[in-house]
């Protein structure tokens, strides 16, 4: 028995009564009344026709898919991300691709070229490095691009970013506030764009405070991984003695509390820990982890809204996001009631010193 042919696109105009091109109109979501619409989709369905899509991409050249470039697919806050901006695109129509750029700049570069080949038609990319060869395959890239991230604000691309700077100073204020007096600071590769924002606001965080900065009590790890934080708070812990750690991520932070762990130290009784992104691994951990939420999933709708205006409106004037932090507290902060009353009296002896000053100024 021979096998029937793929029913048409005449063949669906024709039992519609309408014009080929009326019956692609309707079909492609073009301008084309409510009763047409309704007309040449019912004869589609009685048909069984199904549109040939790579045909209507070559057409039109468009793949119908936009594209998402992150440093780790394993990193939780990136999946978070992702399910973000492919709620937004589906949504729109697209599908979305995923793909891992890793730390280094040359495979960001190679990632935004390969959208100029038509994978995609569009990108959102976050990248962990922004040197100047990547900013200039962004602004070269044949396709509407989105970063997620800080770029310099002379770019003129559209951009989503978090204010890491002020999450790190919400959780040095959090820790000062439970009575903690030394508090380290456990980063990633500072020649990253976001372990050079961590770093400064940590710096800053210290010098509003009043303290003075111990650089024995700043240390990088290798990467944003669980086992770099591991590694990084061992060197830290032979050189300093902390009673707080902030860490630039949720994943530095657990790697911290395992060394802590293996040194014999408690958390939070000896030492408090603080992360950044409020991934999902910050309830699974023991002790639960106080964590700066960034975010992530806000940053990917915008970042993904964004985009999808960005491809309707070719030439409107870019557009910039900041979206701001916010402390979640969890048990692996929580200080004692005589920490607490420790630091009560701490600042109140220090306002009062300060009134003191002010006083014998104005004499």
């Amino acid at each position: 028995m021979p096998k029937r042919s793929r029913p048409t696109l005449n063949e669906v105009a024709l039992a519609a009564g309408v014009s080929v091109a009326s019956a692609s109109r309707a079909l492609s979501g073009a301008s084309a009344s409510p009763e047409m619409v309704e007309r040449v989709r019912a004869a589609a369905v009685a048909l069984g026709y199904v549109a040939d899509a790579m045909a209507r991409s070559l057409k039109v050249r468009r793949t119908e898919q936009l594209a998402l470039a992150v440093a780790d697919l394993a990193n939780p806050v990136y999946v978070t991300m992702m399910r973000a901006i492919e709620s937004v695109v589906s949504a729109a129509g697209y599908r979305l691709v995923v793909t891992a750029t890793g730390t280094d700049a040359d495979n960001e570069i190679a990632t935004i070229r390969g959208m100029s080949r038509g994978y995609a038609d569009g990108l959102i990319i976050s990248p962990l490095r922004i040197t100047p060869a990547v900013i200039d395959e962004l602004l070269s890239a044949s396709v509407p691009v989105v970063v997620i991230g800080t770029i310099p604000p002379s770019v003129a691309l559209d951009n989503v970013r978090a204010n890491s700077t002020r999450g790190i100073r919400l959780a040095h204020a959090h820790l000062l506030a439970g009575g903690r007096a030394s508090i380290a600071f456990v980063n990633g590769p500072i020649n990253t764009t976001p372990g050079d924002a961590r770093l400064r606001g940590f710096r800053r965080a210290t010098e509003a405070a009043g303290g003075k900065l111990d650089e024995r009590a700043i240390v990088s790890a290798d990467d944003f991984t669980a086992d770099a934080g591991e590694k990084a708070t061992r060197v830290l812990l032979a050189r300093y003695t902390p009673d707080a750690l902030i860490c630039a991520n949720d994943l530095l932070a657990i790697g911290a509390m395992r060394a802590l762990r293996q040194e014999g130290k408690s958390v939070p009784v000896d030492v408090a820990v603080v992360g950044m992104d409020n991934t999902e691994l910050a309830d699974l951990t023991t002790p639960t982890l106080t964590s700066v939420c960034l975010g992530s999933a806000e940053r990917g709708m915008q970042a993904a809204t964004l985009l999808l205006d960005r491809i309707n409106e070719p030439d409107r004037a870019t557009s910039r996001v900041t979206v701001q932090p916010r402390l979640v507290e969890r048990d692996s902060s929580a200080a004692s009631a005589a920490r607490k009353t420790a630091s009560a009296a701490t600042r109140a002896t220090a306002s009062a010193a300060t009134r003191a000053t002010k006083a014998r100024g104005r004499r």
